[in-house]
């Protein structure tokens, strides 16, 4: 990645992953991903705020050295994560004169997590500053964004906020400075709804103090820099709400038919009931997909077949999902076919009790549905469009 400038005394060193396609061994990466890391120099000393993947850490060492630095006072921790923090112990060996600067909670998972020694911290706490001179670096505490121990950095001069994964996207770019399209603000819903969307009430906190910041650039860890602030964090208000669309989306598993005609039974009656609904087959769905629509969908319909006695474990995979993202989604239910009898209902309800929603009608019947199940559904329909009705 070409080093680019973000003001005079900002540069950025981070490093484009195009060729990485799942995060966490969890999360699908359609687009790849960057890691963003930046150096500041000051008039009396100089800074790196965060670095990259262990995976990179060539390629951060390699632009340090474009740059001619040969001295760094202070390499700052806004998070305790790997792909922020792992190559910190070669940056503190490559520099041995270096400082890590993080908070307390991270200092002590950084020990955990890459054994740094005591004598490398430089422990600050809310709110307090470090001078590089002619610039000053403030730093607020921000957990849950999406771990305990987060912070950011506020370079107070140039009104540059480094927000770490807040206003993330895994979204590998040729420039940091990408313009604002449907790419990139899905890029950054996506990122929001995989990693964000389960602290959704302490993130609204959180955007107040970046308004009273009032940053002219905001430059995360991932994804493009934000040159208009007020487009994301407009964005962030946004998903973080309880307000939701008028819309269905059906998750399902079928093995031999009989729970995907339920499923194309419910689509089409909602339908035509003028309902805005979509299916996902979960054995071909991108996660992140359904993930982006659980943020602002008002209904969640399960689709789950019955092996064994219990749900089918791609579709029980799906419910944990559900279950970790904690959508704030209004109504949940389930659906499905059996063969001989089981306890679906009862492990998927237990799989989903996480979420504070309204618990519709199960429908779960024996085999292929005839009229009389047909007919059920067509009630599920009609009390799903009562409910879709109340929030528009």
């Amino acid at each position: 990645m070409a080093l680019e400038k973000l003001s005079q005394s900002v540069v950025s060193v981070g490093v484009q992953d195009w060729h990485r396609r799942l995060f966490d061994e969890l999360i699908p990466l359609p687009e790849g991903t960057s890691y963003n890391a930046y150096f500041i120099k000051g008039s009396n000393a100089t800074a790196l705020i965060d670095t990259v993947d262990p995976s990179k850490d060539k390629e951060l060492l390699d632009n340090l050295d474009k740059l001619g630095i040969t001295k760094l006072d202070y390499v700052v921790a806004n998070h305790a994560e790997q792909d922020h923090s792992g190559v910190i112990p070669l940056v503190l060996k490559s520099y041995p004169e270096a400082r890590v600067v993080t908070n307390a909670k991270c200092k002590s998972m950084l020990q955990q997590l890459l054994l740094i020694p005591e004598d490398r911290f430089m422990v600050i706490s809310d709110g307090e500053t470090i001078s590089l001179g002619n610039l000053t670096l403030e730093f607020y505490d921000m957990p849950w964004v999406h771990w305990p121990e987060t912070m950011v950095t506020f370079l107070r001069e140039d009104r540059i906020l480094f927000s770490c994964d807040f206003f993330g996207s895994h979204l590998a770019s040729s420039s940091l400075f990408e313009e604002v399209n449907e790419t990139v603000i899905s890029s950054a819903k996506r990122y929001f709804a995989e990693i964000m969307m389960p602290f959704s009430s302490t993130i609204r906190n959180h955007l107040k103090k970046v308004e009273e910041l009032s940053p002219a650039l905001i430059a995360p860890s991932h994804g493009p820099i934000h040159q208009d602030p007020s487009v994301i964090v407009s964005q962030y208000k946004a998903w973080t709400s309880s307000s939701k669309k008028p819309y269905v989306i059906i998750p399902f598993v079928s093995m031999h038919g009989s729970t995907r005609a339920m499923v194309d039974h419910l689509v089409a009656v909602l339908t035509e009931r003028k309902i805005r609904v979509k299916p996902y087959d979960l054995t071909v769905t991108d996660i992140g997909e359904l993930a982006i629509d659980l943020v602002d969908s008002a209904v969640l319909i399960l689709g789950v077949p019955t092996v064994l006695g219990g749900p089918h474990p791609v579709a029980l995979n799906a419910a944990a999902i559900v279950n970790a993202l904690r959508p704030t989604i209004p109504f949940v239910g389930l659906i499905g076919s059996f063969g001989w009898g089981g306890n679906t209902e009862k492990v998927i309800s237990e799989s989903l009790k996480s979420l504070k929603s309204e618990l519709l009608e199960t429908v779960l019947i024996s085999g292929y549905p005839d009229e009389a199940d047909l007919e059920k559904l067509n009630k599920l329909a009609d009390l799903i469009a009562s409910k879709v009705k109340q929030i528009q």
